[in-house]
Formats: structure tokens, sequence, C-alpha cells
């Protein structure tokens, strides 16, 4: 045969030989095995991972490595090692001329192996030249080669002690020099290089440990250990958290889909796709149960082609797919190595049934069955790992995209996904893919082990044990079959739970899938409708020429024809009725609207101001800044010209104060400011200004507009636009557009206007009187679109009780030193002192609790639940194990029947209990599935219930100081939470604590020596246990945090949106979405490392409590049936993974069941009063003459700020009519929140009709009283449920209100009538529609008090007439109490109280106060009345 001549010269030497192997106490290969297998496998390995590995490092650069000592060392080893082996060779060539003729394999192996060491000595200095700090591929050749070497070296030491052995002295002496320079590289192999030069980790702060982690510290993660020990001794923090690494970053991530997807989406709008998008909500009359389809979808019409849709599947495959692709390969080696476990138990009973056998094969088994399952371990959690980081990056990736698409979407796209909904897509759709991820390849791997599983199971028992022993006498059960069989069985369990699993999990993310794409494929702004050119003198400054404008493509154009052209550095005013399209023109130019025809220039940078003041959640200086370089004079002229040193001096920190989402803290009239201080602050080419006087008083509009807007302005060499309704600016402007139903109907200046005498000239001569007065007042212009259905992303959703409340304490106190001069000299005197900077925040950042989660919250949870439903659960799951142990425990009898002539007797009674046991078992499992998920929806809808009552009860200054994100975060991520993952992880945690006592239990029947390594095993899993949790939950609750401010952020950035893009710091937006993505992915990453950390430490003790049983079965094999062996090994078997679940699922227990603490920490918040109290509850006539009194009344509006309102004494008569005036500031507006109670009173009381408001219900109270808001606020639904919320009224009534509120027309044109959908916030109404809707539910309302907040500040002078006039009219009887800036509409009424500081320093008739010549009077003067 061609390999024994190999091997010796006369061909006398096997290459085999059985009985040398295997057949005996002291096992040895032969010669010739040894010198040609042994020494060929390394060989091999190395030359066949070699191209494959070389062309990776080429195109995987990580940086160059310097040579170090290290380095050095392992390079010198490898030419020692290549030095050593072609010794051999030489020796041999030596020997050829000595005439002593070797076997061929003493020239050939020597050569081989020797150019096998000298391309390991290439790889190690290539691997350094490419930067890799350690090396999988040599690491597993060293130990390859030295494991190989270590076989010869035992069978050589054991030849040369065999006595009269010839020894060839000088091979053994080469040998035993190659062992150890093999031993040697294999340490040095375990330390990783230095990082290489140039590399991000230089830089870092606080880099990732796991780049520059050694090959074994990878696969074992050991290079968490270090955060995890940090986080056992003390609570994480988030500075404790390492940099994301490169990779996962989102400039890194999200650039790559988005690329992707863009290319994929232009080739299919090749293929035109109808998009139709349907009405906000489907009014189905036939529909009993009022079912009203929630969701905005945009409708796909089915195109022609299949093929014209985006693929995002694809995309999103393209993207991630080669590097999930690995996971492939690792889940395929671990479903092979999970099946050897069976085989090698069957190897092993047949051991112990054969007594002949020599006891090392005993031994061999159990080291395999140890080996086989270690490296299953270290392969599976590679491919968890890999799955884990794929989902991350998906995550990432998918956020971002959504980002950057809702900056670029066209508003009538916008309209069909509520903010919610938008939102929703980032929290829930984006985390559905990354559960996916983890999930996907048990699609082919759940088959193929079945597959398997089933072949196996044929060769040994038929099918089952019932039918293997009916069909045939002669069938015996005995344990090999039995045991290895129901090894297998258990195999089969995980695939055939994991199938549903993953099936639902794929139709989620298939619907997320869709909803994503729908979103992604929505009309975008044409960034070229509007040339956007550089500054050039020709023609004008901004040029429109027959230009026709819609919101939509498929909607009817709202300006139409619209010509004009401004010069370079003029002033132009719009001026026209509410509704008119004057906000639509602005957005028009800035090319937020659909251009349908005509051309339109505007050029230079361009700077707008809304009509909805859009504040940021940031500090002051950062709102007016706005992302630009920080120019400290002209910061300090913009802060003066927008009269805000006044405001920066009574906030708690200057301008660093930080203001509250949506600016909660400031007022109407400073937000406004604010954003108009961002505007002049850019210093742009073009201003557009949208009504920005509206908002603040008398003095401070004629301020603003001399030192900003006007021709003596900051900006008056710049091109403005001004949307306005104050007459009296009107004469020093350029040109003045009016205009009417979306078109300019005149054009001029003043004078000429005045002369062409039409419809304009006509309404300045009847307000010509009111000129003067018509100064503008401080009313925060309530907002939106005066036009037709938009509001670009303005005003989304107020909070419902933000009704009145606009004054947050800090803008209202006074600080005590406000006799500090105006002027500074320098912007750091606008800061306060360092110490109370620091002490005042508003809005409270999600904070994270720390320590173990508290037993009340399980206990919580329980009760949620329901105490029968819990224990019956506990009961039911008792009964199932103990009926699976005792059917396993009854097999292993039943395997040791004897055989009496070749059949067992009672096979029918064993199988008869057998059976029995296993219906029981089916019972107690459906039983207690069904209890925990009804049990779980049970308290899931307890505890929403309670969550949204509580939040509901909560009083406002909660809603101020909590972001809109920790609120969408606890309603959506951890109510999902609560939903879904807590159920299902109580059924596997339940399940698993059982499995895991049930097998130590049959483990020390079956073999009672264990009792003597259980016990210490169980301390080691207890404390890594423990260990591990102190740090998952931590990072559990760090991650939950850092999710809401990525919820805010976006939420803002909607809002705001048509501001970003006026500005262009859409990238600078962008760049915070993905620092803000990456903060929260910092928290998660350590966490699934955690996981795997834990997984690989617990597996390891689960794989030696099988070492153990297995082992103790060998050494008592003579005393042991071959029944509970079997018995023994096979529960030993499933140990590992039930010790695994149960960790895992008693820590993902304790960092889920965070959700419920969370949910349960607004439920302990504060309340409001009762909402109606019995006993003191006021006659349902209540208030019959409306008769107010304030007996020394105070406010304050947090228990460590000073008094708002301080000593307030006043009666007023019921029907009187009262003004209420005074500075921005002065607290207004704190008077009517302390007659609804919205704030309780701090000191006094007041008295309405007798009855003491404080000690009624606060809907007793706030039922009775009606107020109109400074901010409309309108839900979406019918506006036939805006108007009439509670359905008393008839249609009639309804009908009348709108009459008299001068909507009737505008209703009566709307195609569905009382039944038009209010979009969310009201959007698809102007402001001063809506704040006419306001009035008109007002005067539903009917009640005895009316409070009017500036009501009408964003309507026109006509309209503003009207209302006034039906107010007299209307409300004769009422008591009306009106906060005026205009206060040409308080001089008829009764009294006027001027406030100022919180104190009522003058009260009295008009025209008494202005003959006083006080407060009133100067008031009076600002506003030309005097």
């Amino acid at each position: 045969m061609g390999i024994e001549s190999f091997c010796s010269v006369d061909a006398y030497e096997p290459f085999w030989d059985w009985n040398l192997t295997w057949h005996t106490e002291n096992p040895d290969f032969t010669q010739c095995f040894q010198n040609t297998v042994l020494v060929w496998i390394p060989c091999i390995y190395l030359w066949v991972c070699f191209p494959v590995y070389f062309l990776y490092l080429r195109y995987h650069d990580r940086g160059y490595i310097q040579m170090s000592n290290l380095n050095k060392a392992k390079t010198a080893l490898g030419l020692i090692l290549w030095i050593v082996c072609w010794a051999d060779l030489f020796y041999s060539f030596w020997e050829r001329s000595q005439n002593i003729f070797r076997a061929p394999f003493f020239l050939v192996g020597p050569t081989v192996l020797g150019i096998t060491m000298l391309l390991a000595t290439f790889l190690i200095q290539y691997e350094r030249i490419k930067g890799v700090q350690s090396s999988g591929i040599m690491m597993i050749f060293w130990l390859i080669s030295l494991s190989c070497a270590t076989v010869v070296f035992r069978s050589k030491i054991k030849h040369a002690l065999n006595t009269g052995a010839e020894v060839d002295a000088f091979r053994y002496a080469t040998f035993c020099i190659y062992f150890i320079l093999l031993l040697v590289q294999l340490i040095l192999c375990c330390f990783p290089e230095r990082p290489p030069l140039f590399s991000e980790t230089v830089n870092d702060p606080n880099p990732c440990p796991e780049f520059s982690a050694s090959f074994l510290s990878r696969i074992t993660f050991w290079w968490i250990t270090g955060l995890m020990v940090q986080g056992y001794r003390r609570p994480l923090e988030a500075k404790d958290l390492w940099s994301l690494n490169k990779e996962d970053k989102s400039d890194e991530v999200v650039p790559g889909l988005a690329r992707n997807w863009t290319k994929e989406w232009a080739k299919a709008k090749r293929q035109p796709l109808n998009i139709v998008y349907s009405p906000k909500k489907q009014q189905k009359p036939s529909d009993s149960n009022g079912d009203v389809t929630e969701e905005a979808e945009a409708l796909i019409i089915k195109p022609s082609q299949k093929s014209s849709e985006a693929s995002l599947f694809k995309v999103l495959y393209k993207t991630f797919g080669p590097y999930f692709l690995m996971s492939f390969l690792f889940k395929a080696a671990h479903d092979l190595l999970m099946f050897a476990g069976p085989e090698i138990l069957k190897l092993l009973i047949r051991f112990v049934n054969n007594k002949a056998a020599p006891d090392w094969q005993g031994y061999f088994y159990t080291g395999l069955l140890f080996v086989c399952a270690c490296l299953q371990t270290l392969i599976l959690h590679q491919y968890f790992h890999i799955c884990f980081v794929t989902g991350m990056r998906l995550k990432t990736a998918i956020v971002g995209v959504i980002y950057r698409k809702a900056l670029v979407i066209t508003n009538s796209a916008r309209k069909t996904s509520t903010v919610g909904e938008i939102v929703n897509l980032m929290s829930v759709d984006a985390q559905r893919f990354m559960d996916l991820a983890t999930y996907i390849n048990m699609i082919w791997s759940a088959p193929f082990q079945v597959i398997l599983a089933l072949y196996l199971l044929w060769q040994v028992a038929l099918s089952t044990f019932a039918v293997y022993v009916t069909i045939d006498k002669n069938n015996i059960l005995d344990a090999q079959k039995a045991f290895v069989s129901l090894a297998l069985f258990n195999i089969l369990r995980f695939p055939l739970n994991m199938l549903p699993m993953v099936i639902s999990s794929i139709v989620e993310a298939s619907v997320s899938l869709k909803r994503l794409r729908v979103f992604l494929s929505h009309e975008e702004l044409d960034p070229d409708s509007i040339i956007r050119g550089p500054m050039t003198a020709a023609e004008g400054c901004i040029v429109v020429k027959n230009a026709t404008f819609s919101w939509s493509k498929n909607d009817p154009p709202l300006l139409n024809s619209i010509n004009f052209t401004v010069p370079e550095g003029s002033l132009v005013a719009v001026v026209g009725q509410v509704g008119c399209g004057k906000s639509s023109l602005l957005s028009a130019l800035l090319g937020e609207m659909d251009k349908k025809e005509g051309y339109v220039v505007v050029k230079g940078s361009v700077a707008y101001v809304p009509q909805q003041a859009w504040v940021q959640n940031a500090t002051l200086q950062d709102n007016i800044i706005f992302g630009r370089e920080m120019n400290e004079s002209r910061y300090k002229r913009v802060i003066e010209a927008c009269a805000l040193l006044p405001d920066i001096e009574i906030l708690p920190a200057g301008d660093k104060t930080e203001i509250g989402e949506k600016g909660v803290n400031l007022s109407g009239g400073q937000k406004q400011r604010v954003s108009l201080a961002r505007a002049v602050y850019c210093n742009a080419d073009v201003c557009l200004f949208d009504d920005p006087l509206s908002a603040v008083d008398a003095h401070v509009g004629k301020h603003i507009f001399e030192n900003v807007i006007g021709p003596k302005g900051i900006l008056k060499n710049k091109t403005r636009v001004l949307v306005t309704h104050a007459i009296n600016y009107l004469p020093q402007m350029d040109t003045i557009l009016v205009m009417s139903d979306g078109e300019i109907s005149e054009m001029g200046s003043y004078q000429e206007l005045l002369k062409q005498d039409r419809a304009f000239a006509e309404f300045l001569r009847t307000y010509a009187n009111a000129e003067q007065s018509m100064e503008n007042s401080d009313t925060n212009s309530p907002s939106g679109k005066e036009g037709k259905p938009v509001e670009n992303g303005i005003l989304v959703n107020e909070a419902p009780g933000k009704l009145m409340h606009r004054q947050l304490s800090n803008s209202s106190t006074y600080s005590r030193d406000t006799g500090k001069s105006q002027h500074h000299s320098s912007t750091a005197e606008l800061q306060k002192p360092l110490a109370e900077k620091n002490s005042w925040k508003l809005t409270e950042a999600d904070t994270a609790k720390t320590g173990r989660v508290k037993a009340t919250v399980y206990w919580d949870y329980m009760k949620a639940i329901g105490l029968f439903i819990s224990f019956l659960s506990i009961f039911l799951f008792m009964c199932n194990h103990i009926a699976s142990l005792a059917s396993n425990y009854w097999l292993s009898l039943w395997t040791d029947d004897p055989v009496i002539n070749g059949t067992q007797h009672y096979t029918n009674v064993r199988l008869g209990v057998y059976g029995a046991l296993g219906i029981s078992q089916g019972i107690a499992v459906f039983g207690y599935s069904m209890v925990v998920s009804v049990g779980g929806i049970f308290a899931s809808r307890h505890l929403h219930l309670n969550l949204l009552h509580n939040v509901l009860r909560s009083p406002m200054s909660f809603f101020e100081r909590t972001p809109s994100g920790n609120l969408v975060n606890r309603f959506s991520k951890e109510l999902d939470t609560i939903d879904s993952a807590i159920p299902p992880i109580i059924k596997m945690f339940m399940g698993s604590t059982f499995n895991v006592i049930g097998a130590c239990i049959i483990i020390l029947l079956a073999t009672p020596i264990a009792a003597v390594i259980i016990p210490p095993l169980g301390l080691v899993y207890l404390f890594v246990q423990r260990f591990y949790v102190a740090t998952s939950r931590q990072l559990k609750r760090l991650e939950s945090v850092s999710r809401s401010p990525v919820y805010s952020h976006f939420n803002e950035t909607l809002l705001g949106v048509s501001v970003i893009r006026a500005f262009e710091e859409q990238k600078r937006f962008i760049k915070q979405n993905d620092k803000k993505v990456d903060e929260n992915q910092k928290a998660y990453y350590p966490s699934i490392v955690a996981n795997r950390w834990l997984a690989v430490r617990l597996e390891y003790v689960g794989n030696c409590i099988v070492l153990f049983a297995a082992l103790f079965a060998v050494m008592a094999r003579n005393k042991l049936s071959a029944g509970l062996v079997g018995l023994s090994v096979s529960y030993s078997l499933q140990i590992t993974a039930y010790l695994n679940w149960l960790v895992r699922m008693s820590s993902e227990l304790e960092t889920n069941i965070v959700a419920v603490e969370r949910v349960k920490e607004y439920a302990e918040m504060e309340k409001e009063a009762e909402w109606s109290i019995e006993q003191t509850a006021p006659a349902s006539t209540w208030p019959e003459e409306g008769k107010i009194e304030f007996r020394g009344y105070g406010l304050r509006y947090r228990e460590d700020l000073d008094l708002v309102l301080k000593n307030i004494n006043v009666t007023i008569n019921g029907g009187e009519k009262i003004g209420i005036v005074g500075r921005t500031g002065a607290g207004k507006s704190s008077l009517t929140l302390g007659l609804f109670r919205i704030n309780e009173a701090a000191e006094g009381e007041i008295i309405i009709d007798g009855v003491n408001i404080a000690k009624i219900g606060l809907h007793d109270l706030r039922f009775k009283i009606t107020i109109i808001p400074q901010d409309p606020v309108l839900f979406s639904g019918s506006l036939r449920m805006n108007l009439d919320p509670f359905d008393q009224c008839s249609d009639e009534d309804i009908w009348r209100s709108l009459e008299l509120a001068h909507l009737k027309n505008f209703v009566s044109s709307l195609p569905a009538k009382l039944n038009h959908d209010c979009a969310e916030g009201g959007e698809n109404l102007s402001v001063g529609q809506r704040q006419l809707v306001c009035l008109a539910r007002a005067l539903l309302r009917k009640s005895k008090i009316l409070v009017l907040d500036e009501a009408t500040a964003a309507v026109d002078l006509e309209t503003d007439k009207l209302i006034q006039s039906t107010i007299k009219s209307q409300f004769e009887e009422c008591t009306v109490l009106t906060i005026a800036h205009r206060l040409n509409t308080i001089m008829d009424y009764t009294r006027v109280l001027v406030l100022d500081r919180g104190e009522v320093v003058e009260c009295g008739s008009p025209e008494h106060l202005l003959q006083q010549k006080g407060v009133f009077y100067s008031m009076a003067k600002d506003s030309g009345l005097v």
C-alpha cells in the first residue's frame, strides 16, 4: 500500500492498528500515523486558511502597529521553529551520505513543516502591518500544532521508557525543542499587540476595550469584566460607558442605508406610483361600536407592474447582509455540534453495558462530551453577538433614516403621519427589526434541527416508545434507545417552540417594514422649486412671476397668479383678513409649498419668524444663536433691540436659563421675541416675519419695530417681508401687499394705496380712529397658518392643560434685584452668579433608579394580575414539572426491566402509566400558558389605565417639568414591555426554575456522590448571576433613560421643521439626532455583551455539571444500571441550557420589571385636588350671580419660589365687565390660574357667590367657568366634538353660536360642515379661525363667569370689533374678566384692574384711571389712546 511504503523503507510498518489504538488498556497510534497525519493536520489548516485570510487583511486595514518586544519574540520563535524543522531535513541528508536510508517521510515531513512555519512567520508580520492586535487564525494554528505534537510527545516518552528500545537521540532532541517552542508561541499568542498608530482609540477618553482585547478574551467576552466589576461595586453612571466602536456609530451606519435606499427609491420612482392620502379619520356611521380608524395610512393603489415598489427589505439586506452572513456559519456549526451530545451519550451507555471495555474509554467519552459542550458554547455566543450587533446597527440606521426623511417630506405628507405615528416608527418599528435580527436564522436552523433529529431518531427508536414497543413483541426498550431518544426529543423541543415565535416576529417585522416603506416613500419637497441664488444687483431680491402654489400635488391651488418684486433692502408689509393666505405666501417663499407654475427667485440667505414661535428645549442663548458662531457684541445688540434684557434679568440663570419644551416657561410675548432674536442674530439677507408683533405689549412692539424691523432698525439694509395686522406701521413701509382669497388684490406704497381708493383705503378710513390703539398687543399669538389646511408643522398637540397656563413662575416672578440698571457692559453680567445658575433647571431629565428592584414592584405586578391567578399559575407549573420528572423516572425503571425470552413483561402497565403522565403534563402546560397570558393582559390593562388616570390627574407643573419624550417613552416603550415582554419571560422563568431543580434531583438520585459537586457549582452560579444583574439592570435603566431625549428631540424637530429648513440648519439637527442615538446605543451595547459574558460563564458551569455527571457514572459503572446512567446524563445535558435560560430569564425579568417600576413612578406623583367632593358640592344652579371676591389672595408656582401674586383684595360684582392690564409678567394670567385652581392659593381665598372655591371639587368649579384661552386649543376630531364635547347641544344651537362667532360662512363652505375633521392641534384651520372656534365653544357653554385671555390677538381689526360686540350682547348678565393688551377693547368696561409685579396698583373705571395719570394712563399713552 502507498502510505505504508511512504512511512518505512521496507513497508512493514502498518498505518493503523486497532489492537494498538483501541482494544487495549494503554492506547497509542502507530509510528506511521504519527509521522504523517499528525504532522500534516496543522499544515493543511494554515494553507487552507491562508488565501482567504490574506485577502481579508488586504481590504481591512486598521493601521500600522509598531514593532514591539512581543512581536519580535513571536517572529524570532517562528524563524527558530523553521530552523529546527530544517535541521531534521539536513540531518536526513547527512544520514544518506552515511548510507543510512530512511523512509521518504523523513525528507517530506520536515520540508512541509518548515515551509509552513515560514508562512506562519510571514503572517505574524503581515498582521502587524495591517493592524491586527490579536489573531484568531494563528491562535488556532498554534493550538492544533501543539495538540498534535502532544500526542507524538507522549508516544516518544512511552517508547523511550520501554527498556531495550533504540532511541534516535538527534531527532528526540529536535522534537523536544520544537514542542517547547510551540508551547511558548501559543502562550505569546494569548497576549494582544499594542494599538495601531493613528487609531481612533488613541484620542478617545473612554475607548471600548474590545478591539485591543486578545482573541481568547474576545471569544470568552473577558474584556467586559472590568465594567462588570465596576457595576457590582457601585451603580453604573452614564460617564462609565465606553464610546461606541466606529462601525456601530450613526455616522458610519446611517449613510450606507440612506445611500442604498435612495438608489432603490430612484429606481422605483421611474415607474410612476400613485399615492393617495386617505383622510385623517373615516367616520363610519354603520359601525355601532363607533370604531373609528385611527391610523392615517397612505393608501397605495396597486400599480400595474409589481416591480415598481421600492423594496426596503432588499435595501436592508444589501446594507447589513454581508456582516450578518457570518452568523449563518456559526449557527450551522453549533447545530451540528448539538447532535454530538446524544451520539456520545449512546456510546457512553454502550460502554456502561459492556463490562469488558477498558476504563479509559469512559473517561475519553466524558472528555469528548465536555469539549463538544464547550465548543458549542463559544460558537453559539459568537453567533448571538453578531446577531445582536446587527440588530443594533439596524435600529440606529432606521432611526437615522426616518429622522433625515422627516426633514424633507412635504407638508401634505406630514399631515398623513401624525407626530405620534412618526415617533412610533422610531420606537416600536425600529425595535421590531432589532428583535428579528436575533431570530431570523431560526427560519432555516429550526427545520434543519428537526430533520436531523428525526433522522437520528429513525435509526434508534422508530418514532416514539409507544409505537416502538407495540409494533413487535421483540422490540425491547433498553437504556440506550430510550435515553438517546429522550436527549434527541429534548433537542427537538427547542426549535419546535421557537418556530411560532419566529413566525410571529417575522409577521410583525413585515408590518413594520411596510409602514417604514410607506413613510420613506412620501413625496419630498422639491429643493429646486425656489431658485436660491447668491446676492446680485439684478432685478430684485425676491422675484415672483405668475406663480401658483398649493400644499400638495393633488390639492387645488391656494395662492393664484402671484406677481411681485422686492428690491434689495426694502421693507414690505403683507396685510389682509383672517385666512386670506398671508402666512401661506411666506411658506411659498420658503419653498414649503408645491409650486404648480411660475418662477420664484429668493437671493441670499433667509431668516424666518413663524407666527407661532418655535422654541427649543435648550438655553435661551442657544435658542438665539441657533448653531451660529458666538459674537459677543452682536449678541448684545440683538438682545437689546429685541427687548429681551429685562426678561433675562428676571430669568433664574440669565441667558443660560434652560427653556422648557415648547417654551413652557416663557410667556407668549417672550417666546415671540426669542424667535425674533434668532432671526436677527443670524444676519441673513432676507427676513420673513409672520406677524411677530401681535404677541407683545404695545410699548414693546413699538420698541421692536423701531430697533429691529423699521427703517432705522438693525435690519435696515436687509430685505424684510412683514405680515401684520397693525395699521399704525403701514405708513413707514416701502411697499404694501394687500391679499384676499389667495391673490394679491392691491399693491403699492401707503400713499399710492390711499390714492387708488379701493377696498384697502376704505378699510383704513373705517379704522383710522382705532389706528393708534392698534399698537401691538402682548398676546400670545395663537397660531398656525392663517391660511388653508396646513401648518408648517408648528403647533402640534399642546398639552390640553396648557390652556391658560403660559407663564411659568420663573418668567413672571420678578427677582428681588430688578432695580439693577438696564445697561450691561458685557454679556458676563447677563449670567447670574454661578451657584444660582446651576441650581436651576426646568425640565427633569428622565432619571434612573439604582440598586435592586424592590420586591414591592413584583408584588404590585402580581396584584395587577390578580393574586388568585398568580398562585394558580404557580400551582400548575408545579404539577407540570412533577409529572415530567415522574414520567422520565418511570422510563428509567422500564428500561431496566429484565429481558426474558427476548421480550419484556409489564409492557402494557409501563406504557399506560407513561401515557397518563404525559397527558397530565399536556393539560398542565395548556393551563398555565392560558393563565399566564390572560393574567398578563389583565395586568397591562390595569397598569395602563392606572398610568393614564394618574397622568391626567397630575397638576400642570408636572407637564411643564416633564419632557414629552418621557411621557411617550412610558406610554409606548414601557407599556409595550409590560404587554409583550413580561408574560413570556415569566413563563420561561418559571419553567427553567422547575427544570433546573428537577434535573438536580435526578442527578442526585442516580449518582448520590454528585452531592459533593452540585452545591459548590450552585453557589458559583448564584454569585455570577448576582454579579451580572447588578450591571445589566443598571445598563437597562441607563438605556431607558437615554432613549427619552431621542424622542423629545425628534418631537421638537417635527414641530420646528419649517424653521430648521428656512435657516438651513438640517445638517446640525441631523448631527444632534445621531449623537443622541449613539448615546442611547452606548448603554445598549455593553448590555448585550454583558449578556454574552454571563451566558459563556454560566454554560461553562453547566458544562462542568455534564462533566461530573458523566464522570461519576463512569466511576460507578459497576454499581449503576444503564437506565440510571442514561437518565442522569440526559438530564445533565439539558441542565446547561436550562441554567442558562434561568439566569437569562431571571435577569431579563429583573431588567424588564423596571418598566413596571417606571410606570408606577408616575402613579406616585403629586395629584391635583379631588375632582368632585360629595359633601361640599355646590348647588347645580351655582353661581347664580357671578360675584367674585379675592380676599388677601396670594399665589406661588412652586414651594421654592417667591409669591407671584400677593395681597389681592378685590370684589367683582355679578355682571361686571372687568379689564385686567399690566406689563408682561405682571401676573395677569396668574390671576386666572388661581381662579381655575390650576395652581392652589398660597394664602387667602377666592369666594364665588358665597362659596370658597378651595373647598369644592375641581370639576364642580371648572365646569362653571369658561375661558377663551390665549393659545386656542383644538383636539383632533370633528368640529362638532370640539364645540360641544359632551353632546349637550342641538345642531341649531351650534349653528347659532357659529353665526355669533362669525364662522358660519366658513363652516357652511366646508364639504363636511360640522363633521369637518380638525387635524392634530387644529392645524388645518388658521390661527384666527381657531380663536373663533374657542369663542363659539364659550358661547355654547353660557356660564356665569367668562375669562378672556388676550383672546383676539390673532384676528384682524374687523373681526376683533365684531367679536367684542358679540361678547357685549351675548354675555350681558355674565361677569367677564378680560386680560388685554389692546387697551381699546376694554375702554368701555365697568372697571379696570392694573397689576404690577403681582399686586393691584390701580382699580377703577377707565375714565377715572385716566384722570389719575397713573400706570394705566402711561400705558394708554404708549398705545396712543390719549
